[in-house]
């Protein structure tokens, strides 16, 4: 693979990172909770000094020291490789996080039917990030690779692990908050909507949408 497809792959996985991060503040600005994987960060930069993308980073790092756990001694040099290549990767997205959450700081919804409307269009945005975050193939982020270590570690369904690692750091999050402010804050009804709703999401623009389109031949046209 040439250097021009490896900068594509690359550039199209940090748009990918930055829609991501876009989709989680559109969630946050529903006021309707967040996304399972940012919920223990949310809560933290309620409570604390840090800022959400301060926060998340702290959590990413703590999740990259995870993986390096689960590997001992079945690990190989790509695989802690790879997991070195998220650091530099969780610094960028910690940053667009904090860039979006001050672009959208005057975003406050004046219904509940506008607040669950932001949570719809946040959780299309988060997939679309998704699918362009894994189509390339290059980099997976720390909450992923946490659960692919970790599935590899317990020889379990990456499904099943994936759901066990959401529900602990949703639960993780509620005893943050009560602990630090008494009482539930950044879990609602739009944690479970964003749990859901951003998988079958996905799904749909990976099958309908993007599958549909010849990836490898407009990389081979570009790089002819």
């Amino acid at each position: 693979m040439d250097m021009k497809n490896w900068i594509i792959r690359y550039a199209v996985f940090i748009i990918g990172l930055y829609f991501l991060t876009l989709g989680v503040v559109l969630i946050i600005r529903s006021s309707l909770g967040t996304s399972p994987i940012s919920s223990f960060s949310y809560v933290l930069s309620l409570n604390t000094p840090l800022t959400l993308g301060m926060a998340t980073f702290i959590l990413n790092m703590m999740l990259i020291a995870g993986q390096f756990w689960f590997l001992r001694g079945l690990g190989t040099r790509r695989d802690y490789m790879e997991i070195m290549m998220q650091i530099p990767f969780s610094l960028l997205f910690s940053a667009f996080l904090d860039f979006n959450m001050f672009l959208f700081k005057g975003m406050v919804p004046g219904s509940y039917a506008g607040s669950f409307a932001i949570l719809a269009v946040g959780c299309l945005v988060q997939a679309f990030g998704v699918v362009l975050e894994m189509k390339p193939n290059v980099v997976a982020m720390s909450g992923e690779g946490f659960v692919k270590y970790a599935a590899r570690r317990f020889n379990k369904d990456f499904g099943r692990v994936k759901v066990m690692v959401d529900v602990g750091l949703v639960l993780l999050a509620v005893v943050t908050s009560l602990v630090m402010a008494h009482k539930i804050i950044g879990v609602r009804e739009g944690t479970v909507v964003a749990a859901l709703g951003v998988g079958l999401l996905v799904t749909q623009i990976n099958t309908r949408l993007i599958g549909k389109i010849p990836v490898h031949k407009i990389l081979e046209k570009i790089n002819n």
